[in-house]
Formats: structure tokens, sequence, C-alpha cells
């Protein structure tokens, strides 16, 4: 635990600099100057750089703070449950507060990193101006839950053995030393693993099949966007992968991996963005389909939003 605190204490201080000393600016200087700090938890694999250059955020930090916001990048274990890895940012998060002074934090979730802000709003609610998912399953993945099918069985521990080394490798890569847990990730994140986790942090959650949730829900503002292109650009290796996925995922529209209508979660900017799962962070370096909005875009356009909001 002291180890994760000296890094996010270090991780603050970084970015602190980075918040102050943004990049010269000609116009709408101010554009995504929210009121309280932005926190950008990962999902999946829960890194913020791998080798010390590649972002898990591609480019997105450095857009946002080009337009004024304080913006802080959090780590996560690779693949870990849904509660261990809300607990993980809930501390990074309470380390932010402390070293930064601010009173409340503005928090997005990609992926998995929804469920994580779900939690840590839960946890402290006082302390959270507004959260967010992006491409979140908030109400699981159909593919996870073929995974876990296989749990007790041979072809399972074939999987928790896979699912662990890659896990091991992407934490070596990203100098964590979180637990890990592969069998645990793909237990939270099917269907019947979201609905219990919805269950205990019901805000924002829609209770019908496609609908929105509550906007507001403990004076903490609810939004989420996601996508429906599977496969954006030939180019991007990781198209292949999600090109494949999409069709074990889920039957509905989907960006890979993630259903539109699982994604929704409180006030619902767009859910059909021509968007991957990877494109939702700007990954695979930057790499998109032709004519799409740029990712960087959308932040600073929420960013912007919640500036106007108070946020």
């Amino acid at each position: 635990m002291l180890k994760h605190a000296i890094a996010v204490a270090t991780l603050v201080g970084t970015a602190l600099t980075s918040a102050n000393a943004s990049a010269f600016c000609l116009f709408n200087c101010d554009y995504t100057k929210t009121k309280h700090p932005i926190v950008l938890a990962p999902g999946v694999l829960g890194f913020e750089k791998l080798l010390g250059f590649a972002d898990y955020w591609y480019g997105i930090p450095s857009a946002l703070r080009d337009g004024g916001a304080k913006v802080y990048t959090t780590s996560a274990s690779a693949f870990n449950s849904s509660e261990a890895r809300g607990e993980q940012l809930l501390a990074q998060v309470q380390t932010i507060l402390a070293v930064s002074g601010a009173q409340k934090v503005n928090l997005m979730g990609h992926s998995h990193g929804g469920f994580s802000v779900r939690y840590v709003a839960s946890a402290i609610p006082t302390k959270v101006a507004s959260v967010t998912t992006v491409h979140s399953p908030v109400k699981g993945v159909n593919g996870a839950a073929i995974l876990t099918g296989t749990d007790g069985t041979i072809a399972g521990s074939l999987v928790q053995t896979v699912g662990t080394a890659v896990s091991g490798f992407i934490t070596f890569l990203a100098g964590n030393d979180y637990k890990e847990n592969f069998m645990a990730s793909m237990k939270s994140l099917d269907p019947k693993g979201a609905a219990a986790f919805n269950a205990k942090h019901p805000n924002g959650v829609p209770t019908t099949a496609c609908g929105e949730g509550a906007y507001t829900t403990n004076g903490i503002k609810n939004y989420s966007w996601s996508g429906t292109s599977a496969v954006t650009n030939v180019l991007d290796p990781l198209d292949t992968f999600f090109g494949v996925m999409s069709l074990v995922s889920t039957s509905e529209a989907n960006d890979g991996l993630v259903g539109k209508c699982v994604s929704h979660f409180g006030k619902v900017i767009r859910d059909n963005y021509p968007h991957n799962h990877g494109d939702a962070i700007n990954q695979l370096f930057g790499v998109r389909g032709l004519f799409t909005p740029a990712p960087t875009d959308l932040y600073r356009e929420h960013a912007n939003r919640l500036k106007v909001a108070g946020l």
C-alpha cells in the first residue's frame, strides 16, 4: 500500500505540473477548465503507461489540459473484480484530493473503469461532482459469460492460466504490483456479475432495457457515451479482435465488446458514435475511421459540458 501511495503522490505531482504548464494557447484556452479536476480510470489491462511511453488514454489528457483542465490518470489491476479495482481507484482518488486540495473530482471511466468510478461515487459521494462512463458494459458482456461458464473445468483452468499470464505481463510492462484475478474480472463483467454490482450501486443505472438512468443522484451528475462500429480502420490491428468479438459479445449493435443499450448510464450523450472499444480511448495510437470524430474532441466537448454545468 505504501508503494501505491508514493506512486500516486508522484503521479499527482506530475499531473499538477502538466496541468499548470499547458501548451501555448491562442483561443478557447479555458474551454475544458472544469471547476473540479478530472480523474480518468482505465478499463481492462488497467495501465497508465506501458514501458513508460504507451499511454492508455492516447493524447486525451494533454488535449484536456490544453484547454485548462486539471487531469489525473490512474492505474488498476489488469484483471480483477469490480470491487477490487474500485478500491484501488478509491485510494488514488483520496490521495489526489489530499494532495491537490480539490473538494471534489469529475470521474470518467472507460470499459471496466466505468464500474470503478461508480464504486468510488458510492463510497465517497460528497467528494464526487460527476460520473461519466465511456463504452462501459453497465449491464454486462455476453463474451465474459462464455468464459465464466468454463469455470471449474479443464477449459476454465486453461482460460485462467492464459488470463493470468497476460495480466502478469501487462502488469510488468506497466510497472504495477496489483493483485490479478482474471476469472474474477470476467465474473464481474458477465451479465449476472454486472447485475449484482448494479444492485449494490444502482445510481444512474437505467431501470428499462434501453432507457436512460437518473441524471443526478446524491448531487452527482451522471453521463455516458458509447459507439456501435466494431471495425473502423483495417490498418488498426485492434480492429480484427473487435470484429471477431462483436459476433459473440452481444446480438445488438456494439463497439466490438459492449452493446449499445447495455452501455447506457445516466444521461446518454450518444450511444452510436462510429467508434469501437479501442477508439473510445484513441487507440491504437490515434488510428480511427476516416471522417469519424476525433476521440480527443469528445472528451474536450464533455469537459466543456461539465464546465458549463458548474462542475
